[in-house]
């Protein structure tokens, strides 16, 4: 049977929202700003380290979420609700036009649905919503209901220009670009145009993902069956499953080893990374960077393959993050090549320069760091939660005791200029 309505009710946990990193919105990522948004150019700054956005008070949030293709944030309410934040010239934030918005702000549009979950891609954004009379069932994407009626959804994942939802009896469907073989349907979408010009052929409508596979030493493929998705995650070009047998498949882009078959062929179909196909060495989380991917194992140790910095060389096979040995993770998150991690009583964040103060260390500190380095300017504070975008970082900070409330007092404020 389908999770209980009661089952989808997105993160238990709640706090305050930290930010630190680059947020000049429409600047990063790019050498310069669009014409239309030159006016603007210098809004947005750098920072160093963790800030309390200055117009959110003391509100509860619950999840925060962006993406290491994104220049926009989410942000859900102890309440359910949705806000939203930063580049929107594609309309990602919801908000009914194409203005860049410079600090969180309501969603007005989906303002009497209790969301549970959402993602962001580089230039759109998916929202689900709570069970009312049926579970799950509507995703929002910019503001349009998806067309699908399969079982009720319960995960969401973004790439780039692409997107993954997960239902409750543990199937998968894509939808949107199929470059690289992203959207697994063995197929990279590509055409030559009239013009001689390689397109590719967009898919608009969700379809299931049906086949994974393993590809045995002398080669051959056979197909896996009785895979049952657990969870999802997309970097820009490549997607990570893990199944309810704690097994991980990786397809898409293979550049830079991100896919963990130690080749860097794309992938059209969900193939088997051998590693965690074995008794007591599954894995039990998942996360997607820009060109690398993540696994915590089942016994806790955290494993890294592909690259983040890509002028260097690659892992192009899961290896453990010694740096993590012993640490327990419970929430990470990846920039376009920084990494940030909750575990135990601290946050820890690496990444090679340039850098934009998505690591936190602070002002006066080194910029980047190729180790894991504890956050220092965190220290005393307990991170539930954290989230990234292409260059920024995002900290849900608990606050449930008077010396937690004082600590949080004592951080700067960020107050951007409104247009």
């Amino acid at each position: 049977p389908c999770l209980s309505p009661q089952k989808l009710e997105g993160s238990k946990s709640r706090g305050q929202l930290l930010i630190f990193g680059a947020t000049n919105w429409d600047l990063i990522g790019r050498k310069e700003v669009p014409k239309q948004q030159v006016a603007y150019r210098n809004l947005g700054q750098n920072l160093w380290g963790p800030h309390r956005y200055g117009c959110l008070g003391a509100l509860q949030v619950r999840s925060v979420v962006s993406g290491p293709c994104a220049a926009h944030s989410l942000l859900i309410t102890a309440e359910g609700r949705l806000w939203s934040w930063g580049r929107n010239e594609k309309g990602q934030l919801g908000h009914g036009d194409t203005k860049r918005v410079e600090a969180p702000k309501l969603i007005e549009v989906l303002g009497s649905e209790a969301i549970v979950a959402a993602a962001c891609g580089r230039n759109h954004t998916l929202a689900l919503t709570a069970p009312q009379n049926h579970p799950g069932r509507t995703t929002l994407k910019s503001g349009n209901t998806i067309m699908y009626n399969g079982q009720p959804i319960t995960k969401l994942a973004c790439g780039a220009e692409f997107s993954m939802i997960m239902d409750c009896k543990g199937n998968l469907y894509s939808f949107g670009c199929p470059e690289y073989g992203q959207l697994g349907h063995n197929s990279d979408g590509k055409f030559i145009a009239r013009a001689q010009r390689i397109e590719y052929d967009c898919e608009l409508v969700p379809r299931r993902v049906g086949i994974f596979v393993e590809r045995t030493k002398d080669g051959q493929v056979l197909p896996v069956p009785n895979v049952v998705v657990r969870d999802v995650a997309c970097g820009a070009n490549h997607t990570l499953v893990l199944d309810s047998q704690k097994r991980v498949f990786s397809w898409g882009f293979g550049g830079y080893g991100r896919l963990g078959h130690a080749e860097q062929k794309d992938e059209m179909v969900p193939r088997l990374v051998k590693l965690f196909d074995f008794p007591g060495r599954g894995a039990a989380q998942i996360y997607a960077g820009y060109t690398c991917s993540f696994a915590v194992s089942e016994s806790g140790g955290l494993f890294f393959w592909g690259a983040t910095n890509t002028s260097r060389e690659s892992t192009m096979y899961p290896k453990a993050v010694q740096d993590l040995c012993g640490w327990k993770i419970r929430s990470l998150a990846c920039g376009k090549s920084s990494i940030i991690v909750a575990a135990d009583e601290s946050t820890i964040s690496w990444g090679p320069s340039p850098t934009f103060g998505e690591l936190g260390y602070g002002d006066h500190k080194p910029k980047s760091s190729t180790a894991a380095q504890e956050v220092k300017t965190l220290d005393g504070i307990y991170t539930e939660q954290v989230a990234m975008g292409y260059s920024h970082s995002l900290v849900i900070a608990r606050d449930e005791s008077e010396a937690e409330q004082e600590k949080l007092r004592k951080l700067p404020e960020y107050n951007p200029r409104t247009l």
